[in-house]
């Protein structure tokens, strides 16, 4: 099983998920993918609210997070970052920032989710990587797939990478 990601302890308390992949399509594209509320809704999130720097929304995961957030730096079609709470939790903000480089074969985007509970991270970082596939399908015009048995079976692979050290303190 490929694992895309990696996880980091931030201190005691917090820590961060970074997954990566190459996708075969242009900047562009892909930069629509992660940033147009029509075409997110088909990989990760129902997403609404003014997508600007600046702006509000709320989003609805696939994975079944719900919160609100805002933009906080859109630089096209390289930058996006987003700070996300659970409505019911606003005083734990999560950051989540993408980066998009043009490659040869297609476009490397790089998602890190800052902020979260530690003992969450192997969760999230299973979850993140159920999401980078599911983008990589819809940008092959494929659907996702809904299976959650791909987030289960990603968990303890992702608990194993925490237990072996990637998770630097």
């Amino acid at each position: 099983m490929r694992t895309l990601g990696t996880l980091h302890r931030l201190d005691d308390q917090r820590g961060a998920v970074r997954v990566e992949d190459v996708y075969a399509t242009d900047i562009d594209d892909l930069w629509q993918a992660c940033t147009d509320p029509d075409r997110l809704v088909r990989w990760i999130a129902d997403v609404s609210g003014e997508m600007a720097v600046g702006g509000s929304f709320t989003a609805r995961f696939t994975s079944g997070w719900e919160g609100s957030g805002r933009v906080d730096v859109c630089e096209r079609p390289h930058r996006l970052l987003v700070t996300t709470w659970e409505d019911e939790s606003p005083d734990q903000e999560s950051t989540i920032e993408a980066i998009l480089t043009s490659v040869d074969g297609g476009t490397r985007l790089v998602i890190e989710e800052r902020g979260m509970p530690v003992d969450q991270l192997a969760a999230y970082g299973a979850g993140w990587q159920v999401h980078a596939e599911d983008l990589a399908s819809h940008v092959a015009g494929r659907e996702r797939d809904a299976d959650e048995a791909r987030w289960v079976d990603m968990v303890p692979v992702y608990a194993g990478l925490l237990e072996q050290g990637s998770a630097e303190a």
